[in-house]
Parts: C-alpha cells; structure tokens; sequence
C-alpha cells in the first residue's frame, strides 16, 4: 500500500506510524531523515541542503521531490510505502502524482490523523515539562502547529476531492488510534484484492 500520513504535530504520528509500518512490512520515507543523510554523506546535494537548512530556509520542492522520485523507484518500495512528512503544501502534492504516475503508481490512502488543538497542546505541554525551556518550546510548538494548519488544509481538500483522505479520530489512547487506522487500511487493501 501506498499511503500518506498528515498530522499536526503532537497528533502521535510517530508512535503509530512504526506501528503501520511493521504491520504492513512497508518501508518508511521521511523526507526529513533523506536530507539528514544527504548532509551526513556531504553529497554535492548535501552541501547545498546544509546551507539552505543552516540558514533557517525551506529545502526547494526540486531537490526534495528528486529524493523522493528516486526513494520510490527503489526495489523495496514495490509493493508500497508510508510517506511522513511529505508532501507538506499543494505544490508537493501534486508534483507527487505527476512522479508516481510516471512510474505507473498512485496512492490508496491519505491518512489525516485529527486531534483538537487543546489536545495537541496539552500532549505538547505535557512533553515540554521535561524540558529545561518549556516556555520557548510552547511557543515553538505554537507556531508549528499554525504553520501546519496554513500549509496543510489545502492538501486535505486536494486529496479529500481525490476521494483518498480518510479522516482518523487521533484521541485515545495509542491502541484505540491505531485500532482505528488498522481498520480503515484493511478495508481499503480488501477492497483492492477484490477490485
């Protein structure tokens, strides 16, 4: 399966991201850690990456949607994969069709792990208190959660028009959310053995 997964941050994407993975046996794509690698190789890509980072810039969609074009022609990526953290705007999105068309593929499912903001900041409140600035990393998780809210409500209404998204109540317990998930990926994969 070929799968999406959108959060806001504090949502437990983390959490039940490893759980989906080692139950469907699916490799992982974080855009973020493909960067990190690229840096760690010091990669000519690399270099160009650490100076756009380092200077508090966004990664250009060209060089991200490259990585990804690659990661997804990788053997292991045959019979499906997650993606965490990509695509993060409209424009990724897109572009992320055009690419898996291209290789003769499209995604089944867009997972939208949804949890009210007092939730999330709660979650993050309670994480932040082990900390030793909790105060700044409030205001951090604050503005994460603004950022993602601008960026990511048109990628919903793109991938809900689609009919891929698939909205996930994210409150409850850890087992709860993912007994939800679970549910709505083996109904999609049954409905894809049969069609």
């Amino acid at each position: 399966m070929r799968i999406v997964f959108i959060g806001p941050p504090g949502a437990g994407k983390g959490t039940q991201s490893k759980r989906l993975l080692s139950y469907l046996s699916i490799p992982h794509i974080s855009t973020g850690e493909m960067l990190r690698e690229e840096i760690a190789r010091q990669t000519p890509l690399g270099l160009v990456i650490s100076e756009q980072m380092s200077g508090g810039g966004l990664v250009p969609d060209p060089i991200i949607l490259s990585l990804v074009g690659e990661r997804i022609e990788q053997p292991d990526c045959r019979h499906g994969y997650l993606f965490d953290g990509f695509p993060r705007t409209l424009h990724q999105a897109v572009a992320l069709d055009a690419a898996l068309e291209a290789n003769g593929q499209a995604l089944d499912v867009v997972l939208e792990l949804r949890v009210s903001e007092e939730s999330v900041l709660e979650r993050l409140r309670h994480r932040a208190k082990h900390e030793s600035r909790p105060d700044d990393d409030m205001q951090t998780a604050i503005e994460r959660l603004r950022h993602f809210r601008e960026l990511t409500a048109p990628l919903l209404g793109y991938y809900s028009r689609r009919g891929l998204l698939r909205t996930i109540d994210a409150s409850g317990t850890p087992d709860e959310v993912f007994e939800r998930i679970r549910s709505v990926v083996d109904e999609i994969r049954d409905t894809k053995a049969a069609g």
